[in-house]
């Protein structure tokens, strides 16, 4: 039985101190930038994000801030997070591993709005939460028809409430402008979606975190399987860390999607980088115990290197941060390499930084990446 915690933060007071910590390392990696980018003589490298000229002593000192916020944000992770005497781990990997946890058959979701925004509909796998057997999320339409224009599904990471709330706000009105619908999509077990008693799914419970998974890929496809059929001519995920988890595997089992756009997955193979990078002492403790916990997962689907996306290699976009302590940089190359290597664009940041949208001008070039994948498959979808 999960051990209950009084958590030292709320989920918004972490994004607060995430947000605002992203906030002054922008500044000083602009101020950096602009007063060594002039030295005469200096080597200039270009960030793929943006096409602004990175000097290489920037670069050196921008390294240390953006590893200090992931940092910071593994011990606050660290602080939410309880162990679990029984992670129920042979019941996981036997679900997991069974035909029941990923289906191939997948039925449109039975959405209902409340107004012109909101929407919500069944979880097509109900647990024992009920808050959680409800799916929640904003629907921002293009103006007129919108369903002859294609449609992007904003997939949040875990605890963001800052991108959900707020971010993918100003986010898909890029999207409108750039001729998409944008959907922001909450995952199992956030917001409106969050248990009364969150102990337990914070806890380490194997099973719990498969059937979350689970419920997260079956509420992508059942979207998606709306959106068709409301005439919708394409659909492309954008998933930003545990969102690009579950955008990965949907990907894996879903043709019907146009593109996806991982932003900095995690890696294909699950390692315990709370474990690994807190310093508070019960988890260190247990490190060796999380190890094995995560060499057992790696033998399931969970694991993104032992699958193949069903989608054209071309249509698949990562993006990771060279200086991402959270997801590693040599996991994601990884998994980068058995997808047999779609586009990829490495940027001058870590997690925090690339997630929380501190990466200059990297939404612009991710529609523009997006525009002819998603434009040809609506014109394919219109000539059947």
């Amino acid at each position: 039985m999960a051990r209950q915690t009084s958590y030292i933060f709320s989920g918004k007071q972490i994004n607060r101190l995430i947000f605002r910590s992203a906030a002054m390392y922008m500044k000083r990696y602009e101020r950096t930038n602009h007063r060594t980018k002039a030295k005469a003589g200096e080597k200039i490298a270009v960030s793929p994000s943006d096409g602004h000229r990175i000097s290489q002593f920037a670069q050196r000192v921008i390294a240390p801030l953006a590893k200090l916020m992931d940092w910071s944000a593994i011990q606050i992770v660290a602080t939410m997070n309880t162990e679990d005497s029984n992670p129920r781990l042979e019941e996981a990997i036997q679900f997991m591993n069974g035909p029941d946890f990923l289906p191939a058959e997948s039925q449109p979701a039975q959405v209902e709005f409340n107004g012109p925004l909101h929407f919500h509909f069944p979880t097509p796998r109900p647990c024992d939460c009920p808050e959680n057997n409800v799916v929640h999320g904003r629907f921002y339409r293009c103006p007129g028809r919108w369903q002859e224009r294609p449609v992007i599904i904003l997939m949040h990471g875990w605890g963001d409430f800052y991108s959900y709330k707020l971010r993918f706000r100003l986010l898909a009105r890029r999207c409108n402008r750039a001729g998409f619908n944008a959907i922001a999509l909450a995952a199992p077990g956030h917001f409106q979606r969050r248990p009364p008693r969150r102990g337990a799914w914070d806890s380490g419970d194997c099973l719990l975190l498969a059937e979350r998974t689970a419920q997260a890929i079956a509420e992508i496809r059942a979207l998606t399987g709306w959106l068709l059929a409301e005439g919708c001519p394409a659909v492309a995920l954008w998933g930003y860390s545990m969102g690009a988890w579950h955008a990965g595997m949907a990907a894996c089992r879903d043709a019907r999607l146009a593109a996806v756009v991982l932003v900095s997955p995690p890696e294909g193979r699950l390692r315990p980088w709370v474990h690994q990078g807190a310093v508070r002492p019960a988890l260190r403790a247990t490190l060796q115990q999380a190890q094995a916990v995560c060499q057992g997962l790696n033998r399931t689907p969970l694991n993104l290197t032992t699958t193949q996306p069903i989608i054209p290699r071309q249509n698949i976009l990562f993006i990771e941060g060279v200086h991402d302590i959270i997801c590693s940089k040599d996991g994601g190359e990884a998994l980068w390499q058995t997808w047999r290597q779609p586009d990829i664009w490495r940027l001058p940041h870590g997690h925090v930084g690339v997630c929380c949208g501190f990466a200059p001008g990297l939404p612009g070039r991710v529609l523009r990446w997006l525009e002819p994948r998603l434009n040809n498959a609506a014109t394919r979808t219109q000539n059947k």
